[in-house]
Formats: C-alpha cells, structure tokens, sequence
C-alpha cells in the first residue's frame, strides 16, 4: 500500500468534521519489519496480560492493525518475538501497542510493522483477560474496531474508512 501521513495529513488539514484522528508525535518508537502499514483495526484492551493478544495474532490477520491498549504499562511486554512472528506469518499488517514489547532482535526481522511506547524484557502472565474489539481512547483519540490506522515513518493516524486513491 502506497501512501505517507505526511500527504494525508495536507488532505485534510483543513476538515473541521474530526474524521482525521492524529496520535501525538514522539510518542510511540517502531520495533517490527515494516515502517509503513495500514489496515482496518481490530481492538483489545489488556493490562499485563496478553492472552487476548496471543488469541488475535495467532488467528488471520486478514491486512488488519491490531490495537492493543495496555494502559501504558511500562511493567510487561504484550507482545515478543514469537507473538510477533505468528501476527506475520497470520497475515496481520501491523500492530500498535500501548504498552511494551521485548525480543527487539526478533521483532526486527518479523515481516510486520510494531509500534509501541516502549520495551522491556519482563513477560505477561496470561490469566486469560482482556476485552476484544472495544473502542479505545489513547491520547484522547477514539479508535473504533473497523476504522482504518495508516503508519509510517512520520507518524500515526486514523481516519473512518479506507481512503480512496
């Protein structure tokens, strides 16, 4: 998929309606792949603890962007290496964590792109919780299962659908 944030931003810089929804800068740091990805979203909502996110990335991606809030927590990493490898081995675009991740060595070489606030080298301890497919509020932006998340090297946004060529 062919686009930058950057252009889309010039798109709609003058659109009142909300429909452009921008993540703050500097925020989140990229761990996977690919720099750039885009995708209708699928949400879960989880705090260290990622069964919900195992159960999403092991089943197919379809070209989604799965959204996982986890509270900011700078405790447990929702996602490494091996969650990572199956999300692109399962057709998933990319994955935006709000939260930390670890095995960065194993999240570079998998063909998927990773945002998240940060790392650490602490695992979840899966208890089996966590909503799925929740709108979310991260950084006072509403997300909502289905909308579309574009990323790449200048930044995060998301619009109501799919943006036409």
């Amino acid at each position: 998929m062919d686009f930058s944030t950057c252009d889309i931003c010039d798109r709609f810089k003058s659109d009142a309606s909300g429909a452009l929804r921008v993540f703050p800068g500097g925020r989140y740091a990229s761990y996977g792949g690919r720099e750039r990805f885009a995708g209708p979203i699928r949400t879960v909502r989880c705090l260290d603890d990622n069964s919900a996110v195992k159960a999403a990335v092991e089943s197919p991606g379809e070209g989604r962007v799965l959204v996982v809030d986890g509270g900011a927590s700078m405790h447990r990493a929702l996602l490494g290496g091996h969650l990572a490898a199956a999300a692109a081995r399962n057709g998933w675009a990319g994955l935006l964590i709000h939260g930390c991740v670890r095995d960065r060595a194993e999240l570079r070489a998998a063909d998927v792109g990773i945002l998240a606030l940060g790392h650490v080298p602490l695992p979840t301890d899966r208890q089996g919780q966590g909503s799925v497919d929740v709108p979310l509020q991260l950084h006072g932006l509403l997300l909502r299962p289905g909308e579309w998340l574009y990323a790449d090297e200048d930044g995060c946004l998301v619009l109501p659908e799919r943006l036409s060529a």
